[in-house]
């Protein structure tokens, strides 16, 4: 295996984990601002109300993204597996 195709392979795994972790980290905070401004503007500081929205938003987003996420990570190990004879050399 050469020193640029582990490189490339490396940087193929980095983009696919960022955009397998992307959606439903971005919910995630845009939920947990807006749950933050809502308990700042009204006072309330009960930890579940922070808690339960977040995780019900990530979990919708992974529903409705999940055949997205799972092409993304068939083509890629696609890729690796039609690439082991070349990482063999």
């Amino acid at each position: 295996m050469t020193q640029t195709l582990a490189l490339n392979l490396a940087r193929e795994a980095i983009l696919m984990v960022l955009l397998l972790a992307g959606p439903p980290l971005v919910v995630a905070m845009v939920v947990g601002l807006a749950i933050s401004i809502f308990q700042a503007t009204t006072q309330i500081q009960d930890q579940m109300i922070a808690f339960v929205p977040r995780i019900i938003a990530v979990f919708v987003t992974l529903a409705v993204t999940a055949g997205w996420l799972g092409t993304i990570l068939l083509n890629f190990t696609t890729r690796l597996f039609e690439q082991i004879p070349a990482l063999m050399r």
